[in-house]
């Protein structure tokens, strides 16, 4: 398998006041929800995408000062892509490679419309939970004796 972006573009930054008034104390718990779509390309193309998007949004239950939607697509140069755990392997790889263009845009929001600029985490693994291998590993029932079988 082989790939190269060609690009990353913004197809969707929002933000909207709410008009709640944040905690006396400054705190917001904000609870993003991310979403990624892929799209693969079609025998005879080069070209796959694979999209990222955050939302905020304030709702009764959990009331915020802000909705905020940040959504981004990099387009890909994908080649040699033989099975589903291959393609598999490149949506988890282009994820990794375009969460840091989502932080990038999120704060960059926060901080145009003048509010304190939300950080989002720095992940070095898979960004969604699904994309984490689990990996199976034993311990030794006494700690002390370093044996680990």
């Amino acid at each position: 398998m082989k790939y190269n972006i060609i690009g990353v573009k913004t197809t969707e930054y929002n933000f909207r006041d709410t008009g709640i008034a944040p905690a006396p104390d400054g705190k917001v718990e904000i609870k993003p929800q991310f979403s990624r779509v892929a799209r693969m390309a079609k025998e005879g193309e080069k070209v796959s995408q694979v999209g990222l998007s955050l939302k905020i949004e304030s709702t009764e239950q959990e009331p915020k000062p802000f909705n905020i939607t940040v959504s981004i697509v990099g387009l890909f140069v994908v080649e040699d892509i033989k099975n589903q755990d291959e393609e598999r392997r490149f949506v988890i790889d282009a994820t990794k490679l375009l969460y840091p263009y989502l932080r990038t845009a999120v704060s960059a929001l926060m901080a145009s419309v003048q509010i304190p600029p939300l950080y989002l985490p720095v992940i070095s693994g898979p960004v969604f939970p699904e994309d984490r291998d689990v990996f199976a590993f034993t311990t030794a029932s006494n700690p002390d004796d370093g044996n680990l079988n």
